[in-house]
């Protein structure tokens, strides 16, 4: 039997005496687009951190790919992507790869791969000073990639981004899903909801959505994202 890509349980997290997640439960399945989606300050950085085992989690259980969070085993099988860069700028594209495929013990084949994954081959000479925001984000995200993680954790990986970039890596994120890789992927911007086959919306460390982006719609009867989330929040309170 195929284990689940995240099984959370009752997880609570507190910081210096103030509650910041809230008896959260979820399953997450292999292969679904998942979006964590919720104004800053509502608990998805922390979740996040949680699930990959480097937040200390006050009760309740979060498994991952079957494994206890934080589980030396997982190190290679969860694939994270911060909010900020994670590149050497004195390094070219191709050179961030290899050195991180190094450090992973990944066969340098796997960079050459993931290059045409991201489409960044016409980027592996440059130098990463030379990159544009977007074009870091998608080295970070290559990086993320290599080794082929069966889960990938991106932590608002739009961020800033014009809406044909973003548009670009949510084409990718859905790439990766129909090869069976599951996708965790933050967000402040409710209109990148309706490109996930799943929302999970936080507020205040609540999980106050669990359901497919359409029955957010319904629920709420609204015609948009923005407007939905305002009417939960109003009906949650």
């Amino acid at each position: 039997m195929t284990a689940l890509a995240l099984e959370v349980s009752q997880l609570r997290v507190v910081r210096q005496h103030h509650e910041i997640l809230k008896s959260l439960s979820f399953d997450v399945a292999p292969g679904e687009l998942v979006g964590l989606l919720g104004p800053s300050g509502s608990g998805k950085s922390t979740l996040m951190r949680s699930l990959l085992g480097v937040q200390s989690i006050t009760s309740g259980t979060a498994l991952a790919l079957g494994e206890k969070v934080g589980t030396p085993a997982l190190r290679r099988r969860i694939g994270y992507m911060a909010q900020s860069s994670a590149i050497y700028l004195d390094l070219t594209v191709r050179e961030n790869l290899a050195y991180f495929a190094g450090i992973l013990g990944v066969d340098n084949s796997q960079v050459e791969h993931t290059l045409d994954v991201v489409n960044l081959r016409a980027f592996a000479g440059r130098l990463g000073t030379s990159l544009s925001e977007g074009e870091r984000s998608r080295v970070s995200l290559a990086v993320a990639l290599l080794g082929a993680p069966p889960l990938l954790i991106l932590d608002e990986p739009t961020v800033g981004l014009d809406p044909v970039l973003r548009q670009d890596l949510w084409r990718t994120f859905a790439q990766l899903v129909a090869h069976g890789t599951t996708v965790l992927v933050s967000s402040h911007v409710m209109d990148e909801a309706a490109r996930c086959g799943r929302l999970l919306l936080l507020r205040e460390g609540h999980l106050l959505f669990d359901d497919a982006p359409a029955q957010l719609l319904t629920r709420t009867r609204s015609s948009g994202y923005d407007d939905a989330f305002v009417k939960l929040i109003e009906g949650a309170s």
